[in-house]
């Protein structure tokens, strides 16, 4: 069997922790991707299947801050701005769920952003 590549590797890495890892409406889940260039944020419901607050760096209200930002810099202020926009939808407690990735760099950013933010997991 050919080994598998670093991206299909991430999926099998994220399918295994979904596995034991779900949203419910009491405590959703917070959902991370990463690409090259950008990084996305979802608070997800899980039992309903609905995403209940998003925040990434691609968001047009969002584009302005980001600008001439590092990439870990961007990925705390997304944190901070979807944990706010979690927090006005009454949710303060969350399941981290990093999609996968090592928990470093951006995506560990993206989590002390949403803790800065108000988010409890």
């Amino acid at each position: 069997m050919a080994e598998k590549s670093r991206a299909e590797a991430r999926i099998w890495r994220h399918e295994r922790v979904r596995k034991n890892l779900a949203g419910t409406s009491s405590r959703p889940r917070l959902s991370i991707f990463r690409s090259l260039s950008e990084i996305y944020a979802q608070v997800i419901d899980d039992q309903l299947g609905q995403t209940l607050a998003s925040a990434s760096t691609i968001d047009h209200e969002l584009r302005a801050q980001i600008k001439g930002l590092k990439k870990t810099e961007q990925a705390k202020l997304i944190g901070k701005k979807v944990a706010e926009r979690a927090l006005g939808k009454g949710i303060k407690t969350v399941v981290f769920d990093r999609g996968g990735f090592k928990y470093t760099g951006r995506v560990k950013a993206l989590a002390d952003g949403a803790r800065e933010g108000g988010l409890e997991f």
